[in-house]
């Protein structure tokens, strides 16, 4: 029988498990972890308390935002992977495919299941939160860039997450700070925007999607993360996706449009989201948790985030040093960074 996983995604203090995290991580609705620059020292340590968290729950689903460029948790032995934008602008489709297969390859070495990537965000500088982020300003170029790299990370035993559905980087403002709202018509954001995400979706290569902390408004009154117009009828109807749906950080400053912390995750479940992902504020996901008790997903959730699980064609980091393609793509990064 599958072992259940909990529908929401915390994170803990530090390097070294504490008795609140163990705590924490002992509740029925946590099923996933999210890894912060704060919970890494060097590679040896991260092995440690990855082990430690596996010990106090074994089918915990452990994530971390690895994208390269300004957003790289984990950075020292670990090798520096540019701006998206730098490496579409040097890169041919082989070799984005090889550094995403060596993102996910080191990743999986050391036991994080997934890496919330790529970014699918149009954008070269417009928004604040996305620019040199995104793979392509042009929409309509996007998937191209993102399909091979998307390949090298599935070739490497990892699941791939789409970012920010359907689409941040025709608003400029950062939803951490507040709530972006969009004026395009949905034609409009259909036909640009969040074709990347469609593209990416007909050729089955995305098992996961991240909606995005913005109100369209002229399409929902509810943000995307919290629509079932959004995630129902455009997302799983329209596009025809089949995978997770993980909200976005519920703590950051965009969903408040939703209320408090519990009104958030009730909104997000409500709306279609598999797990809900609540970090960098300790009394935030204690009022999520406490929200959720007794809820019930929908056995289909527990299903689509099964397949998040990594299954690392290279397993141990040792092995990882000795492989030519590994080595080959350090050395091709090095040689332009």
């Amino acid at each position: 029988m599958a072992v259940k996983i909990g529908p929401v995604m915390v994170d803990v203090e530090g390097t070294e498990l504490t008795a609140e995290d163990r705590e924490l991580l002992r509740h029925p609705q946590v099923g996933g972890l999210i890894f912060f620059a704060r919970n890494f020292r060097d590679r040896s340590q991260l092995e440690s308390l990855i082990q430690d968290i596996r010990a106090v729950r074994p089918e915990i689903l452990l994530a971390v935002d690895q994208e390269g460029g300004r957003v790289q948790r984990f950075r020292d032995t670990f090798t520096r992977i540019p701006s998206m934008q730098a490496l579409a602008a040097q890169a041919d489709a082989q070799q984005l495919k090889d550094v995403g297969w060596l993102l996910a390859a080191e990743l999986l070495a050391v036991g994080v299941d997934f890496s919330f990537a790529p970014v699918l965000d149009a954008d070269d500088d417009f928004c604040r939160i996305v620019g040199d982020r995104s793979l392509a300003c042009d929409p309509l170029q996007l998937s191209a860039k993102a399909r091979p790299f998307m390949a090298g990370m599935h070739e490497a035993g990892m699941a791939t997450t789409g970012k920010h559905f359907p689409g941040h980087g025709q608003v400029r403002e950062d939803s951490h700070e507040e709530l972006p709202v969009d004026h395009r018509t949905l034609d409009e954001v259909l036909a640009s925007d969040a074709v990347p995400f469609a593209e990416c979706i007909a050729a089955g290569e995305l098992e996961a999607v991240m909606p995005a902390h913005i109100r369209f408004a002229k399409v929902d009154e509810n943000p995307v993360g919290f629509s079932r117009f959004w995630l129902q009828e455009i997302l799983r109807k329209r596009l025809g996706f089949d995978g997770v749906i993980f909200s976005d950080d519920l703590t950051m400053e965009g969903a408040g449009a939703a209320g408090g912390y519990a009104e958030r995750i009730r909104a997000a479940m409500a709306a279609g989201c598999d797990m809900g992902v609540v970090c960098n504020k300790r009394e935030g996901a204690l009022e999520v948790l406490e929200a959720l008790e007794g809820y019930e997903p929908d056995p289909q959730s527990g299903k689509r985030l099964e397949r998040m699980r990594g299954r690392p064609v290279i397993k141990s980091w040792d092995a990882l040093e000795s492989n030519s393609r590994w080595q080959a793509t350090r050395e091709w990064l090095a040689s332009w960074m």
